[in-house]
């Protein structure tokens, strides 16, 4: 059923394209290089311009029709609701649940406790430099 819709959307595009190419513009359009093949001596030009117009709307709003049936089709033939690529990898990607956190330890003697402020203590084996004395002018 959607590969229909699909292939009544491309025919209602490719004959909205061309009646929109045969509608007379400003400039003369196509339409007057078919006036010899018959339309406009067939009906008048006025009544073809009037033809051109309401067949333009009904290719547009069959169109439109066509386009929203077509969602509604696929989403039927889904199951579901429509999703994109990157929903469903994201529905399909399972983060695992995090463990239960352990209990609190009692910290070692002589460490601190997490979250606790170090005290800044210079390295008691790093020997004490002295500046070196400037040359005497």
């Amino acid at each position: 059923m959607y590969t229909a819709i699909i292939v009544l959307i491309l025919f209602v595009c490719l004959l909205l394209a061309l009646v929109v190419l045969a509608q007379n513009s400003k400039g003369g359009g196509l339409s007057s290089n078919f006036a010899a093949g018959g339309t406009a001596q067939l009906m008048g030009v006025k009544r073809t311009g009037d033809l051109l117009e309401r067949l333009t709307w009904g290719f547009a709003i069959a169109l439109i029709v066509l386009a929203l049936g077509s969602h509604v089709v696929l989403n039927d033939q889904s199951g579901g609701p429509l999703r994109s690529v990157n929903q469903q990898k994201a529905m399909e990607t399972r983060v695992p649940a995090t463990p239960a956190a352990p209990a609190p330890q009692a910290p070692a003697p002589g460490a601190t406790a997490p979250g606790a402020a170090t005290p800044q203590t210079a390295p008691a084996a790093a020997p004490a430099q002295q500046p070196a004395p400037s040359p005497a002018q």
